[in-house]
């Protein structure tokens, strides 16, 4: 598969105040990405780059092998979309639509109708007069039903209650699975988004954490529960990347997965409970700024 995206020391910097800093990735054609981080990660700052809407400070950036500022030829193959985006306020919601398929090359306009009558929306309402939740799933229709090569959804599903977040996770999977092409889904929450991903990129303050297959990630941590004193044994040098004590001798501690089968029974038969830590944990524990989360604010040990 050859890369669509590939980036090489790419920095931002806004006031002085590294937005991205150092950021190196390559991402291939027709996969689900999902970009996850907390604010201010650089998430949307780098989403913004990959569209062409900024340029960087430094460092390089292509995105169909072209540099996407400015370009004509990354704004024709790639839609992004965010609670932010503005629509003509004078257009109504049909109009748009109608306006979209003129625009968008691969603009499929039967699904569009089908997802703008299923989610309830009035053809003569105005996009600007629209709940955040309702605003957020017409976008959403657009950036699904444009079928660009490059889709990019930054937080697509803010103010959308839970069944719309639902259906609309479901109907753009449905939909790359008929017309495959590359999705980056930027999201805190990474188990809302766990069961589309192909691979996962983790930015924490405009560095790259961690960029992987999502099934690797499933399994890149490992959690021992047990006794203080078992537990830490078991880890020994390795790096921490959470900790929390359970009452006065009892401890729970998340390591890199670097353990044989047979190291991880072992441990269980020395009175520990062995466990595969949850992807969406994981992110918030490699995520958090302290090995114990808000725990460690009330932790004088």
């Amino acid at each position: 598969m050859m890369n669509v995206i590939e980036c090489r020391d790419l920095t931002k910097t806004y006031y002085r105040k590294k937005a991205l800093n150092g950021l190196s990735f390559s991402i291939e054609e027709n996969k689900i990405i999902g970009l996850i981080g907390r604010n201010g990660a650089g998430k949307t700052t780098l989403l913004k780059i990959m569209a062409g809407l900024i340029k960087e400070t430094s460092g390089e950036i292509k995105v169909i092998s072209e540099k996407p500022f400015n370009s004509l030829q990354v704004s024709q193959n790639s839609i992004f979309m965010d609670e932010h985006l503005a629509f003509p306020p004078a257009l109504q919601l049909q109009e748009l639509l109608e306006e979209a398929g003129r625009f968008y090359p691969n603009w499929n306009h039967q699904l569009a109708q089908r997802l703008f009558a299923y989610f309830g929306f009035d053809p003569k309402d105005y996009h600007n007069r629209l709940s955040k939740g309702k605003t957020s799933v017409f976008n959403a229709i657009i950036g699904i039903s444009a079928r660009c090569p490059i889709t990019i959804f930054d937080e697509p599903t803010s103010g959308m209650d839970e069944v719309a977040r639902k259906d609309f996770y479901r109907a753009l999977l449905k939909d790359y699975i008929t017309y495959p092409r590359t999705i980056i889904l930027s999201s805190h929450h990474l188990d809302e988004v766990e069961d589309l991903l192909e691979e996962i990129l983790l930015l924490k303050d405009g560095r790259k954490l961690l960029h992987m297959s999502i099934s690797k990630f499933k399994e890149w941590a490992i959690g021992f529960r047990g006794k203080k004193e078992v537990v830490k044994e078991w880890i020994g040098n390795r790096d921490l990347i959470y900790s929390q004590y359970l009452g006065i001798d009892t401890m729970y501690g998340v390591v890199k997965n670097e353990y044989s089968e047979e190291l991880l029974e072992k441990a269980r038969m020395s009175g520990l409970e062995v466990s595969p830590v949850r992807s969406s944990d994981l992110c918030v524990y490699l995520m958090s700024e302290t090995k114990g989360g808000i725990d460690d604010v009330f932790n004088d040990r």
